[in-house]
């Protein structure tokens, strides 16, 4: 398993305080993985599949920019970037920039 930072950018709190997101790549479904290690999946309950190029794409806030895992994110997997990126968006009140 392995975990890769593939964007990153910040977003303004109160308008003042720059916080930081990214978006990262697993090559697995995380949500999957916890409920299977919880013991919580439902009956018959398969993980998302992986992009073409054999990756979810998360939203991440609170452990933006860490590169080690376990890791925790603030998203559902995704199979585009682009879409983990309008996960990212919708979850603040202001612009992301991305760099």
């Amino acid at each position: 398993m392995a975990l890769r930072i593939i964007k990153a950018g910040t977003w303004l709190y109160n308008n003042e305080v720059a916080r930081p997101v990214d978006i990262i790549a697993l090559d697995y479904d995380f949500w999957y993985e916890l409920g299977k290690a919880d013991e919580q999946l439902e009956t018959g309950e398969e993980p998302e599949p992986l992009s073409p190029e054999g990756f979810l794409y998360y939203a991440r806030f609170q452990r933006a920019g860490e590169t080690s895992e376990p890791t925790w994110v603030d998203s559902p997997g995704r199979r585009t970037i682009d879409a983990a990126m309008n996960d990212a968006q919708e979850k603040v009140p202001r612009p992301i920039s991305w760099m």
